[in-house]
């Protein structure tokens, strides 16, 4: 291939990848639009004409439009639509990104106001001088007539009006750029500010070509009207060809850059791993296939290798697109399997895992390190899976003592894929992402940034709330069963316990005693005394024995009702435990209270008295001085609500003694779960603490 044939080649292949790129990407952008809105089918039909426009460029260059396009004139005006509609449409596109049109009392909207209407004043006068001008089809530059057109000393008005015209739309974008008005998307500040660089750098490339289409212009008129046409004037038009072609394929590709990295004409909140995997293959696709179409043409090969090259360079691509499509499914696989590998729950529950070893610790590590690549994230269980799934989960240090929740209270709605976070008041966390279940929201995953600086994208950010949220349920089923495991062992444990000293009392004082009476009476002696005092102390055993049984707490509540019963037992067992105590309920609970199911009613009940045992038993804390004060509240709001609140030491200073150490609680916030409740405790120390019991309405009628 020699230096002649080697810049054809180079001309028609940066010809057609600029034809190729465009038309992808904007019929990318018009297919994967969220909204279709009129922005959208500007950037994405301006795309569109800008490859149609090299279509005729390319077929220039091969010299097939003159048998295109027979009609005299017709390339001159169909040549300069897009000359002059691309720049203009960019400028309007820019403004459009930049939320010109969001508000009219914008700073942007008053300052640009003035110049896109000069910029559209300047587009009309050009074309309007253009249709003065004509060339015939098949003559050279010789053949420009400008004599119908105005003049400014001594040259065509137009071939100062046009740079004139594509520099302010290409400088006026950069200005435009420079001042980005808030959207109301989310994270929609943030696709701006991160694709704000490529859209200048784009613009001033742009720049970059409207100095050399005036330049060549100008050129061209200068040339114009001579009578030969030499080559080194074909030569020259040649250059100017290759500088402008040049700057459009790398302004295309960093406006590419913007569109596949952010999304920013697509309205989608965050970008898709695929839009650019499948970026990269068209930038392969369209410089192989360039390479090769131009090999043909500029060589003057036969039509048949043109198409036997395209039938072996598809088939290559095809093949390489194939596998990479197997190479991503096979690291989706190997990311997935610490989600669906057994999570070892049924050993952890026989060997009685304590409570701090987590089973989701290695799945969460995974989805932080492996799939999303975060800097650090933290796992919030909220509402009612607070109480189950335990203390948050950190990555990849441990969470700090207190963790603010995000204020969530706008996010009524799944729909919500994520919201930006302070990343002062949230240690470092600059993404939140609600997690939801059929009960409401169950937590909150907060992300930092990338460790590569990038974006999360739309997969991650999706994959990320399904994983978590199926981590919050596994935890929170782990740790009901746990519990549950537990009081059952209990229970074993005390019935075992109970039964041997059933058998000890019988054996060792019941028997031998009622073996002795019964001696005493066959001997028909006058020991009735002794036999009487024999008697009754044996009745005093078993009558301890019986009280020494569990109470059949659920005949009482049976029998007497929910309230009647809690009153019975502060009135009771526990009248000497408070100080004071204060009862209110609301005449809505009271005639929700007899709907209530027998199961539901011996469960809030069993966790009210252990609430209730609880405050009266170190709500005056180690030392045992001070008034207490009880107070319980029944109410019925969005469910049926006990409040049992006393004013003691708090939970804290009792947690670090032997006593209160909050496993019943824990263990009655399960049996809660299991009815469909739920049991909350807040606690500031040295004030107050306060146990409040849930239960949905409509799982008790």
């Amino acid at each position: 291939m020699n230096g002649g044939t080697f810049f054809t080649w180079l001309l028609i292949a940066l010809s057609s990848f600029n034809t190729i790129i465009p038309l992808w990407l904007g019929v990318t952008v018009l297919l994967n639009a969220e909204r279709r809105a009129w922005g959208i089918w500007l950037a994405g039909g301006s795309l569109v004409i800008s490859g149609a426009f090299f279509i005729f460029h390319t077929a220039l260059l091969e010299g097939s439009l003159f048998r295109l396009l027979p009609v005299i004139g017709l390339r001159w005006y169909i040549g300069w639509i897009p000359v002059i509609g691309l720049p203009f449409a960019w400028y309007v596109a820019m403004l459009w990104f930049a939320g010109f049109w969001e508000s009219s009392s914008s700073q942007l909207r008053k300052t640009h106001r003035r110049w896109l209407a000069l910029t559209a004043a300047f587009g009309l006068a050009v074309l309007a001088l253009l249709l003065g001008a004509s060339s015939t089809v098949r003559a050279g530059l010789s053949d420009l007539d400008f004599s119908r057109t105005p003049l400014l000393l001594g040259q065509p008005l137009v071939i100062i009006i046009y740079p004139a015209f594509i520099i302010c739309c290409f400088f006026f974008s950069l200005r435009a750029l420079g001042r980005l008005e808030p959207t109301g998307r989310v994270m929609g500040d943030l696709a701006r500010q991160r694709a704000r660089p490529w859209l200048v750098w784009t613009s001033a490339v742009l720049i970059g070509v409207s100095l050399l289409v005036g330049w060549a212009l100008l050129w061209v008129v200068m040339r114009a009207g001579e009578p030969m046409i030499f080559l080194s004037d074909i030569l020259t038009l040649d250059w100017f060809d290759l500088a402008i072609s040049t700057l459009i394929s790398l302004s295309v590709m960093m406006l590419g850059e913007a569109i596949v990295s952010y999304e920013i004409f697509t309205g989608k909140t965050l970008p898709r791993q695929g839009f650019r995997r499948h970026w990269k293959t068209a930038i392969a696709l369209a410089i192989a296939y360039s390479a090769a179409f131009s090999l043909v043409l500029s060589m003057r090969l036969a039509p048949i290798y043109g198409l036997l090259i395209s039938t072996v360079l598809i088939a290559f691509l095809y093949a390489l697109l194939n596998w990479r499509s197997y190479v991503e499914r096979d690291r989706y696989l190997e990311n997935l399997r610490p989600f669906i590998g057994s999570q070892q729950l049924y050993d952890r529950l026989i060997a009685g895992t304590t409570e701090g070893e987590s089973s989701i610790s290695l799945p969460f590590r995974a989805l932080c390190s492996d799939v999303l690549g975060a800097r650090l994230a933290y796992l919030l269980p909220v509402g009612t899976m607070a109480t189950l799934a335990g203390a948050p989960l950190s990555y990849p240090e441990p969470p700090p003592e207190s963790l603010p929740v995000p204020l969530l209270t706008d996010i009524d709605s799944p729909r919500t894929l994520c919201i930006p976070l302070d990343p002062q008041a949230h240690y470092g966390a600059v993404w939140g992402i609600p997690l939801w279940s059929e009960r409401g929201l169950i937590g909150v995953l907060m992300l930092g940034e990338k460790l590569d600086g990038g974006l999360y994208t739309q997969e991650e950010m999706e994959i990320a709330r399904a994983s978590s949220e199926r981590l919050i349920d596994i935890q929170a089923g782990a740790e009901m069963a746990r519990r549950l495991m537990t009081l059952q062992r209990q229970r074993l444990a005390e019935s075992q316990a109970l039964d041997t000293q059933t058998r000890r009392v019988l054996h060792d004082d019941v028997l031998p005693q009622l073996h002795a009476v019964m001696l005493s009476l066959s001997a028909g002696n006058d020991g009735a005394d002794e036999t009487i005092s024999l008697m009754t102390d044996l009745h005093r055993k078993i009558s301890n024995l019986l009280r020494e049984l569990p109470t059949p707490a659920a005949q009482a509540v049976e029998r007497l009702g929910l309230l009647t019963a809690l009153r019975q037992i502060i009135d009771g067992e526990l009248r000497n435990g408070f100080d004071d105590v204060r009862w209110t309920v609301s005449p809505d609970a009271e005639a929700i209270t007899p709907t209530l199911s027998p199961l539901a009613a011996d469960t809030i009940y069993y966790a009210a008295r252990e609430a209730i045992r609880n405050a009266a038993r170190y709500g005056r804390g180690d030392e045992g001085h001070g008034a207490l004060r009880l107070l319980v509240e029944i109410r019925a709001r969005s469910g049926f609500e006990i409040a049992i609140e006393d004013d003691g030491v708090g939970m804290d200073r009792t947690r670090g003694s032997a006593k209160g150490t909050g496993q019943g609680l824990a263990l009655h916030s399960t049996m809660m779960a299991v009815v469909g409740g739920s049991l909350s405790v807040e606690s500031a120390p040295g004030r107050y603490t306060r146990v409040l019991l849930r239960l949905p309405i409509e799982r008790g009628t």
